[in-house]
């Protein structure tokens, strides 16, 4: 299988500082990306992020950004532009993650959820899609297995990437024929923090037996980076067969 290229692309990818979205960032630029990261309490591992990527010989920057924000997107997105000259391929990782009983989520608990994984990805790519059209660029959207399955104890987060998935199916009609969107659903991916018990729950359900990695996600996104243009609005789970 060709190692997928992306030279003389240029990425830009929310919350690439660390975790899932500092692996993305880092295989695009393997892959001949040149990138920028957006961070918001991140700014030493974005540092860092920034290094690692440099030392593969491709242009980077961090720029801070609150995607909740209409203002702080504009900014970071004009920033990306401008670094770049073009933006051919937006990565919507940034997100935050929850777990609180059903019935004694708050409002405001409800609301903050939804403002980074729903929200959020509408602002960046509205924002974004001007400058993807004009080099008939992609969206990824960072979805979740949570968004195809309901979890009890996660239902605000859930109910966010399930609107994430159909903002992408959305996004998918209205970009086209100039823009490419499509969601990577990831499941259980462990973390360097995760409990080794809960850890080792979920990998004896997953019928490939064992649990994801960044790097499953990120190869993942390459594919619809460097794949297809044809491939638009599909949700794609990463999650070794857990879903199943």
């Amino acid at each position: 299988m060709p190692i997928p290229t992306l030279q003389g692309k240029s990425a830009l990818v929310t919350g690439g500082a660390r975790r899932i979205g500092r692996q993305i960032a880092l295989s695009l630029a393997q892959a001949g990306a040149d990138v920028t990261i957006t961070c918001l309490n991140s700014s030493a591992e974005a540092a860092q992020t920034v290094q690692a990527i440099r030392d593969l010989g491709r242009r980077v920057q961090a720029v801070p950004c609150d995607v909740r924000s209409e203002a702080s997107v504009r900014a970071a997105v004009a920033a990306a532009a401008a670094f770049h000259g073009q933006i051919d391929l937006l990565v919507n990782n940034a997100a935050v993650f929850e777990s609180a009983p059903l019935d004694r989520i708050t409002l405001e608990q409800w609301d903050a959820v939804f403002e980074t994984n729903a929200r959020g990805p509408f602002l960046v790519a509205r924002e974004a899609v001007a400058h993807l059209r004009q080099v008939h660029g992609r969206i990824i959207n960072i979805g979740s297995l949570g968004g195809l399955h309901a979890w009890a104890d996660h239902a605000h987060y859930c109910a966010s990437k399930a609107a994430l998935h159909m903002l992408t199916q959305a996004m998918a009609k209205a970009f086209a024929p100039e823009v490419s969107v499509n969601c990577v659903a990831p499941g259980w991916i462990e973390q360097d923090e995760d409990a080794r018990e809960e850890a080792a729950r979920f990998a004896a359900r997953t019928p490939i037996g064992r649990n994801g990695t960044a790097a499953d996600v990120a190869e993942a996104v390459l594919f619809f980076a460097a794949g297809p243009a044809f491939i638009t609005g599909q949700i794609l789970a990463v999650d070794g067969g857990l879903g199943l």
